[in-house]
């Protein structure tokens, strides 16, 4: 049975501390102020849904526009945009601009739970408590809930979440004669081999991110980040770093890796035709393989993540994300009703039936989500695979209250390590510094 005790995203305690210091910290612009005519209750949601308006939703969700479609079918009166503005940071320097500008502001926008507690920081995201959020607790598995609340307050509501696994390209792998890697140590093996092979062909793509590289951290058993009230803690010396950093630096110095951008034309070709043969990423992949590498249908498969020691049995979360209400929004009643329907709703059961992982636990528990078998993955049954991975990821990880930021200069630091002598090491180094440099800046106190 899929354990969900353990499972763990960004920690709500690393939500709270940032909230804490919501009106202390001086560099966070915004506003809370709601802007609409709605007085902010669950009546108000009603009324709105039978008024009708206008809905812009900010995501890079594929699966949210036929949710959108669901929902005007079901609401006649409703009109919804979905706007891809960019995946991730992209979209939130936009979002970050547009409620700067006061003007272009979305109704919704899909924030990642590591990057919502800068936005509640900055008063940018209206409580959602008000409006009935605060009675969903019980639908959603722990570690996203607690990710999205802090106290009385809810700050988003979870779509999807990320436990990790290792996508690989069974066609490739089988045409090498390589096996699936069970370590990381047989992960760098199959590397050397496929590239041996064909020189074309790489085990994975990877250019230096953020997420990725703490995701690895945190499958290690690291614990960089540390938030208690205004002090956080920030040191990559601990033995998860430095295991990640040694053997990815196998890879990076044998040249091992795709020098491709992820979620680039390029990288999505790669998938496609098998020159980029395995992804270590999180459970909510495998709508964006059958959006993105259509080519290769039926080439893919799911396996366990590999370990950092042989035998271990230990995973992490890769993204994971919420549908938030920006403060600045117009229509804030309305725009909840959408953020329900699609994380809580109706919507959840087309978006998992168009390969997206929920965040919901009577979704992710049930049978026949665990049962459906994946034609695009040689009809194997993914599901069984993630929700293993989501019972086995590493407890107690914390991000940064200003976590977006931090990973902005990700490639100015940790980056080098790609493209010049730098090492991992050292790039680990820099990262901490100038996110230690950042936080006593906004002032928090920085160990």
């Amino acid at each position: 049975m899929y354990n969900t005790a353990r499972r763990r995203t960004v920690r709500g305690a690393g939500l709270a501390s940032v909230l804490a210091l919501a009106l202390t910290l001086t560099a966070c612009g915004g506003s809370s102020d709601d802007s609409g005519s709605d007085s902010g209750s669950a009546d108000d949601v009603k009324t709105a849904l039978e008024k009708g308006g206008s809905l812009t939703v900010w995501t890079w969700d594929s699966t949210m526009p036929k949710v959108a479609k669901d929902f005007e079918a079901a609401h006649p009166k409703v009109k919804v945009k979905v706007v891809n503005a960019g995946t991730s940071k992209e979209e939130y320097t936009a979002l970050q601009n547009a409620i700067a500008a006061g003007k272009g502001v979305p109704d919704v926008a899909q924030i990642e739970y590591f990057a919502l507690g800068q936005f509640s920081l900055a008063k940018s995201v209206a409580d959602l408590s008000k409006y009935g959020a605060d009675k969903l607790g019980d639908s959603f598995s722990p570690g996203p809930w607690n990710a999205v609340k802090s106290g009385e307050a809810v700050y988003g509501l979870p779509v999807d979440s990320g436990p990790m696994a290792l996508y690989y390209n069974k066609k490739v792998f089988d045409k090498y004669k390589i096996a699936v890697p069970a370590t990381w140590d047989e992960y760098v093996t199959a590397a050397e081999k496929l590239h041996k092979a064909d020189p074309k062909a790489y085990i994975t793509a990877d250019t230096g991110e953020a997420g990725f590289a703490t995701s690895l951290i945190w499958q290690a058993g690291g614990h960089p980040y540390t938030v208690d009230g205004t002090n956080v803690g920030i040191d990559f010396t601990d033995p998860g770093s430095a295991t990640f950093a040694k053997t990815w630096q196998k890879l990076i110095d044998g040249k091992l890796l795709a020098p491709v951008t992820s979620w680039t034309d390029e990288w999505f070709k790669g998938l496609a035709d098998g020159t980029i043969a395995t992804l270590a990423t999180g459970a909510w992949m495998p709508t964006n393989l059958t959006t993105g590498a259509p080519a290769a249908a039926g080439d893919w498969r799911v396996a366990p993540l590999p370990q950092w020691k042989a035998g271990e049995k230990s995973s992490a979360e890769s993204g994971g994300s919420s549908l938030a209400v920006p403060a600045a929004g117009k229509n804030k009643a309305l725009a909840y009703a959408f953020t329900e329907y699609a994380a809580a709703g109706a919507g959840v059961k087309s978006r998992v039936k168009d390969g997206a992982y929920p965040a919901t636990t009577a979704d992710m528990t049930s049978k026949e989500f665990l049962d459906t078998k994946f034609d695009y993955f040689g009809g194997q049954e993914i599901n069984k695979v993630f929700a293993q991975s989501a019972s086995e990821v590493a407890p107690d990880w914390s991000y940064l209250p200003f976590q977006v930021y931090a990973n902005s200069i990700f490639n100015d630091t940790v980056g080098k390590a790609y493209v010049s002598g730098t090492t991992l090491s050292e790039g680990l180094a820099a990262w901490q510094k100038q996110s230690r440099d950042y936080g006593s800046e906004q002032g928090f106190t920085v160990k």
